[in-house]
């Protein structure tokens, strides 16, 4: 069939159709009901002459025979990329699909949100504790795309603050009664609720990357202590597109096109999938956005997802978007229960209710009526709360702490049998529940158990997550609208207490943000090259793949050591694309993600892009295999230099690595040296990765790079 032409405009168009949520519209046939559609075109031509405005409308009221379109047309990208979201039939959406230039149509899915120790943990101490170049720091802009934020939360006050930077060009568009300032310097809305934060999400990662250095935060007394970002000097522009806990994927494309044009240094999105789903790089408008933040020199970090501990799981797969999996610090949140005899359970949960020390009568069972419960301490196998009984405690297998919106602890499997058992042996058994206290947690950091793992099944030559950070129980600004539990809570707090990869995500956008005020030229890929290969190493805590690379990618965020990472491996758009070729995406397909005709020549293998990991994949019929990784530094360090390879086999692994040249003399600054590393070995085991650490050091710098060797591994453990 001969395809329409979509417009003379189209130079190297090509079209995206994603297909979104359903939207209720009148038709006469009910096999023709309108649903929201994106289409994303091509790169903007640069004649004066173009209006994307009237070119979206122009298409739509041709494919749609209708002259007025304004309850079709929802929204036109027309900033950094160009195309529109629009209502449209089936058979409207099928004309589309002809049109030359056309080059997908997918099912698209709604997003979600992935729910001050932690600096101090990460060694970026608070004040004159920390160097920091305010300067800079105070002309970097961060741009968080979630569920808005509360602007008059004093993380976000301008006190001392001067006028935004003069690259800024965005907006504050909050809606009625929302008011910027030279702190929180833009606001957009996508939701037709304005930017104000109704839930406190975003007020949270927007204060965990960057708000003010607030004395005296807390939650009702619990975890009292100075909350601040990463960079409070910095600047916030929000960009709101949840409404409720689902963000379209046409309001996060928009958010993309608007912060890229506005002038942000970064980009933060704690948003994922839903429930574990990964989305091919063509599908994904976290991804597509991205790929044009990196082509204008914006870093992308987004959260791992919450799916874990199973494998199979991370959501956040391309390898222009720095991926945050979330792990503990050494403050944690424990809520003790206090027997008549003095033993002691420590449970979890955010409890702020005190009972004063005060003993009741436990009763233990999961189907009481709430008159035998009144007055009492029910002991249940159920992870809900009694809204008649004085406490609840009960049996939970969750390692990290939610906030309780009636008195609670939670205890482990084994405390809580112990419980029960002493219950149900001793007469008039009596105990109390004591307020949550934070305590030294000395195992700290792990990876915590719902942080999504890997590996990438988009590209199985990539190691995903890149990196883990603070995620568990982190203490934050927070909306007074939104309340602090999943269930009916009445109290409206300024600081909550929330767990999530969304959590994990800011902390490493704050990271960035602080290593680019010092190096305000350095490129996202040198970025983020910076902060894998200077992580902190992370041993297994446990067995199982859970507790492999899969779980914490480089390893942990170290702030410090990310400011002079001596070598980095640098990236640009040509080398994504590059990529995208070893995947054997087609010329079409791979317009849908880079806006613009390519043409793929050669064949480079996806393992070896010159990311700062290095993962393969192997056959299950390999039963011996020898494979290799090339792969390319620059100095970013002391101008002479030698630096000398050093391999550590992890977990047991019997690997034989090689890597040659393994000396590499540095003459100067932003010198560039090439290697290979060859792995060899024969029968891993099926069910874990075989993997070691790459290390470039000259006496100063460690450069480690994780080696991951695996075949399939299973979708749960």
């Amino acid at each position: 069939m001969e395809k329409l032409p979509a417009n003379s405009f189209c130079l190297l168009s090509c079209v995206l159709v994603l297909f979104l949520s359903s939207v209720s519209a009148v038709a006469d046939d009910p096999q023709d009901k309108h649903e929201v559609y994106i289409v994303y075109m091509e790169s903007l031509p640069s004649g004066l002459e173009y209006s994307p405005m009237s070119h979206h409308m122009s298409i739509l009221q041709e494919i749609t025979g209708e002259s007025l379109i304004d309850g079709r047309l929802m929204r036109s990208y027309k900033r950094s990329f160009n195309g529109f979201a629009a209502r449209l039939s089936e058979s409207e959406r099928e004309r589309i699909a002809e049109m030359e230039g056309v080059v997908s149509v997918f099912r698209s899915k709604k997003l979600q949100i992935q729910t001050t120790a932690s600096w101090d943990f990460m060694g970026l101490k608070e004040g004159k504790n920390t160097k920091r170049n305010l300067a800079v720091e105070s002309d970097t802009i961060i741009g968080l795309i979630d569920t808005g934020i509360w602007p008059e939360s004093e993380s976000f006050s301008d006190k001392g603050f001067g006028p935004p930077p003069k690259k800024w060009k965005g907006v504050c568009s909050g809606g009625k009664n929302f008011t910027c300032n030279n702190k929180l310097i833009g606001a957009r809305d996508y939701t037709g609720e304005g930017t104000r934060d109704n839930q406190g999400h975003g007020t949270h990662t927007s204060s965990t990357a960057a708000g003010n250095a607030v004395a005296g935060a807390s939650f009702f007394g619990i975890g009292n202590g100075t909350a601040r970002g990463g960079v409070p000097a910095a600047r916030i522009a929000s960009y709101k597109v949840c409404t409720g806990t689902e963000c379209g994927s046409e309001a996060v494309l928009s958010a993309f096109d608007d912060a890229i044009a506005d002038g942000v240094d970064l980009i933060s999105v704690s948003l994922g999938g839903d429930d574990g789903e990964v989305l091919r790089y063509e599908e994904d408008t976290i991804a597509i956005g991205a790929f044009h933040a990196m082509a204008k020199g914006i870093l992308t970090v987004n959260s791992a997802g919450n799916s874990g501990p199973d494998p199979n799981t991370v959501g956040s797969v391309a390898p222009w978007i720095l991926a945050v999996a979330a792990s503990t610090t050494n403050r944690e949140f424990l809520t003790k229960v206090v027997l008549q005899n003095s033993k002691t359970l420590s449970g979890r949960s955010v409890n702020a209710f005190d009972l004063k020390g005060k003993n009741y009568p436990l009763i233990y069972g999961d189907y009481i009526e709430g008159s035998q419960v009144k007055g009492k301490i029910l002991v249940s196998g159920y992870s809900v709360s009694s809204d008649v009984a004085v406490a609840t405690i009960i049996r939970d297998y969750k390692d990290y702490a939610s906030i309780s919106s009636r008195p609670l602890s939670a205890l482990s499997p084994d405390d809580f049998e112990f419980l029960v058992s002493y219950v149900n042996s001793t007469k008039s058994t009596q105990g109390t529940v004591l307020k949550t206290e934070a305590v030294f947690n000395q195992k700290a950091p792990k990876v915590v158990s719902f942080s999504s793992r890997g590996p990438n099944i988009i590209a199985v030559d990539l190691l995903k997550p890149d990196i883990t950070a603070p995620g568990v129980e982190i203490l934050a600004a927070y909306s007074p609208l939104g309340s602090p539990t999943e269930d009916i809570d009445q109290r409206h707090v300024k600081y909550s207490v929330l767990t999530g990869t969304s959590m994990s995500c800011p902390h490493v956008t704050g990271v960035a943000a602080y290593i680019k005020t010092f190096h305000p030229d350095w490129s996202p890929s040198v970025i983020q090259s910076a902060i894998m290969t200077t992580a902190w190493s992370i041993n297994a805590s446990d067995i199982g793949v859970a507790s492999t690379e899969f779980a914490y990618g480089a390893g942990h965020v170290d702030p410090i050591a990310a400011l002079n990472p001596g070598l980095v491996y640098e990236l640009d758009k040509a080398d994504h694309i590059t990529f995208l070729c070893g995947l054997n995406y087609t010329s079409k397909t791979l317009r849908l993600i880079t806006g613009e005709a390519v043409t793929c020549t050669g064949n480079t293998l996806p393992r070896n892009l010159n990311y700062p990991s290095m993962s393969a994949k192997l056959s299950k019929t390999n039963s011996s295999f020898t494979i290799s990784f090339n792969r390319t530094v620059t100095n970013v360090g002391t101008p002479t230099s030698t630096y000398k390879s050093q391999i550590v086999l992890n977990h047991g692994t019997k690997l034989s690595v090689k890597v040659s040249p393994d000396v590499l003399f540095m003459k100067s600054v932003n010198e560039k040296q090439s290697f290979t590393v060859t792995v060899s070995g024969s029968n891993i085991d099926p069910k874990l990765p075989s993997s070691a650490s790459s290390i470039w050091s000259d006496g100063t710098h460690k450069v480690r790079s994780p080696i991951v060797v695996y075949t399939d591994i299973p979708d749960s453990i």
